[in-house]
């Protein structure tokens, strides 16, 4: 069952573990690729990193007064983010570190642990590295 009933989980988590297509948090499971931010956790359509744009990442945008960083995991690549996309959310004061999906997750949950405004746009992967 997913954690995400109506594709959102109504506060900010952190991940416990990541693979088989999707994460578990907060005792849960998620199939799919996540959203984590400032305002809760919700079911993201992206799946592979080329799928990456400014309007997938709206949600993040209309958060934005609330983070200072965005981690995003890329699945299992390492790939170049859009200018475009990356002028957009220093636009917004935000920070972005582009990793894969399970250095980005780690990432996230040291930051969220020391309490700092952390968001995370996660591909969902097959494997856990």
């Amino acid at each position: 069952m997913s954690a995400l009933e109506k594709g959102r989980f109504p506060r900010q988590v952190g991940i416990d573990a990541y693979g088989n297509g999707g994460f578990r948090f907060a005792e849960m499971s998620h199939k799919g690729s996540l959203l984590c931010l400032p305002e809760g956790m919700q079911s993201w359509g992206v799946t592979s990193a080329d799928a990456l744009t400014l309007e997938s990442l709206s949600p993040v945008l209309a958060q934005a007064s609330k983070l200072d960083v965005l981690l995003i995991g890329l699945g299992t690549d390492i790939v170049a983010i859009d200018p475009a996309i990356r002028q957009a959310l220093r636009d917004h004061r935000i920070i972005i570190e582009a990793t894969q999906t399970g250095g980005a997750v780690r990432t996230y949950n040291v930051l969220l642990a020391e309490e700092r405004a952390v968001g995370a746009a996660l591909i969902a992967v097959e494997k856990a590295r």
